[in-house]
């Protein structure tokens, strides 16, 4: 494998940040992968862990098992360093002990302000030289009982060797280190293997912290100065390092930096990787949709046009059968929607959902999704997904085809790989005439490279707006936020229509500054987005997720509109 591994340490990080971990099938799909390219500087909370030390083990799903045939640890020097303060059990009295983390790879850099009071933090710029992989910091809220967490998620088609980083946690005293192992797995069979997962067991409910392997390329990366005004004692704050350089990979989405406001009381513990939803910090523009948008075929003549799908039983995730996915189309057709959109082809997705959709007089914005295994027509989850479109006879029902759901934000695909692929889905799916598009954030739309390699393969610029993750847009101005984002998206790819690609808010979770949840609050948010762009989004989702976790911010299972809309959905526990 190439490039360097480095030993890191793994830290309590700031609470109100959690990677979403999914079941396999679902990876990051959906995911809020919040304010991972904003500007704020969030709240930290301590959080006190338990981990299970001892050999690297491998947990396959379903009936699949493998063999563990080396492990060997590289661990790479680095001549700069920086501090981050953790805390060991047992409590009381809790233990502080520095743990001091190897650098230049961009680590969060956690600050402790111990007064109320104004704090400056200079901006630091770290240079990677070689591809370099560290570990990082996730979490997940567990209710008691034994859980396993983490791990390398693969799927390998037949009989194969599988060589991969890991990461593992060796404790010292009061003092926790996380360090990668590059590990060779046999998998004898076909089917879905987890790597060298950390199990561990909880009395009563709380948070879970384990390392994820992360990788960074070649690049700069620069975490910006930030001013921090703070109300309380022992404020922690963590400013990421944003990349200058070539995308990262990893197990889960490295945090990005955040906007700075007055600190809020600190949320729950609840998880140390970045917020769950990423969308640009633009101030919210007082203007309706823009009169630049050409209407072509992405709008509607009332003020809902579409609605994400995803037919999966939302209490845990299953495939949902034909005849329910019949019934929700149904009731989608009858609210008003004209479109739905689908991420995927899994669970026959284009066969219920499609015939759904032509029987009830719905269109479709269809896509191709990217997780961290490819980024190209090779990698066999998205072979799969190509040669069913290309199979598929009802293209007449589709509007637009996404490749990428927020695919080079996540570090999955460079601007040109997306574009190399979305070349190869034209290519293989030649029975399309209509146009296409990748799902990305609008500061993401706004790079340089990005606009230069999309713009010309795509014919609409799609962008996945979400007012709830800009700590100053309250639930009654966010139609007003919406708009100024899709004013600003339309300036990027000159004479593009423009779609609102996801947009939505919580009924539960915690407070971002003045973006409340609730249902009340959800009913106010979409009503303000429907008045001001409602033709032109796409509104997510149809039904709450209770097969995600909760995440950092306690949000991300509850997303369901379909109340905000009149229609009624049971969800069977």
């Amino acid at each position: 494998m190439k490039g360097g591994f480095a030993a890191a340490a793994l830290a309590a990080l700031a609470g109100g940040v959690s990677a979403a971990h999914h079941r396999h099938g679902h990876d990051n799909l959906f995911a809020k992968r919040g304010n991972e390219t904003g500007e704020i500087c969030v709240p930290g909370c301590t959080t006190i862990w338990t981990t299970i030390t001892g050999a690297p083990t491998l947990v396959p799903i379903a009936t699949t098992t493998a063999t563990l045939t080396n492990t060997s640890t590289t661990t790479v020097t680095f001549t700069e360093a920086h501090k981050t303060t953790v805390t060991a059990p047992p409590p009381p009295p809790v233990t502080t002990a520095v743990i001091v983390v190897p650098v230049p790879v961009p680590t969060p850099q956690p600050h402790t302000c111990p007064t109320p009071g104004t704090y400056t933090f200079s901006a630091t710029t770290i240079t990677v030289n070689q591809t370099t992989t560290v570990c990082r910091a996730s979490s997940t809220q567990v209710p008691s009982g034994t859980h396993t967490v983490g791990g390398v998620t693969t799927v390998v088609k037949t009989a194969t060797t599988v060589i991969c980083p890991v990461a593992t946690v060796a404790t010292s005293g009061t003092v926790t280190t996380s360090t990668i192992l590059q590990t060779t797995y046999v998998c004898p069979t076909p089917g879905t293997y987890t790597i060298a997962p950390h199990t561990t067991t909880v009395t009563e409910a709380t948070v879970i912290v384990y390392p994820v392997p992360t990788s960074y390329n070649p690049g700069t990366y620069t975490a910006p100065q930030q001013v921090v005004t703070v109300t309380e004692t022992d404020y922690v704050t963590y400013c990421p390092f944003t990349s200058v350089g070539l995308p990262t990979t990893s197990a889960a989405p490295a945090p990005a930096p955040q906007t700075t406001k007055v600190a809020p009381p600190p949320p729950p513990p609840a998880s140390t990787a970045a917020p769950t939803s990423t969308q640009s910090q633009t101030p919210p523009a007082q203007s309706s949709v823009p009169a630049s948008a050409n209407p072509g075929g992405l709008t509607s003549n009332n003020d809902h046009f579409g609605i994400t799908y995803t037919p999966y039983e939302a209490s845990n995730g299953q495939c949902k059968p034909s005849s329910q996915v019949d019934s929700d189309i149904a009731e989608l057709k009858a609210a008003g929607f004209t479109t739905v959109r689908v991420y995927s082809t899994d669970c026959h997705t284009l066969e219920y959902v499609g015939n759904a959709c032509q029987k009830h007089g719905v269109d479709m914005i269809v896509g191709v999704f990217v997780k961290g295994s490819g980024c190209s027509y090779d990698s066999p989850d998205i072979k799969e997904q190509v040669d069913a479109l290309a199979a598929w006879d009802k293209w007449s029902l589709v509007k637009l085809v996404v490749v990428g759901n927020e695919a080079i934000m996540n570090g999955f695909c460079s601007p040109q790989q997306l574009r190399g692929l979305i070349t190869t889905v034209k290519s293989k799916c030649s029975q399309y005439t209509g146009p296409y598009t990748i799902s990305e954030t609008l500061n993401i739309w706004q790079r340089s490279d990005v606009s230069s390699a999309i713009c010309d393969v795509v014919g609409v610029t799609g962008a996945n707006i979400h007012p709830y993750f800009n700590s100053d847009v309250t639930p009654d101005s966010a139609g007003d936020f919406v708009a100024g984002q899709l004013e600003l998206l339309s300036q990027i790819c000159k004479g593009n229509e423009v779609i609102n690609l996801e947009c939505g808010w919580p009924t539960r979770g915690s407070c971002n500054g003045k973006a409340c949840p609730g249902k009340t609050e959800q009913a106010s948010a979409i009503k303000s987005m429907r008045a001001k762009t409602g033709s032109k989004t796409v509104f997510f989702s149809f039904e709450d997720d209770l097969w995600k976790e909760a995440g950092s911010c306690g949000c991300e299972q509850s997303w369901g509109a379909a109340s905000s809309f009149q229609i009624s959905v049971d969800i069977n526990i």
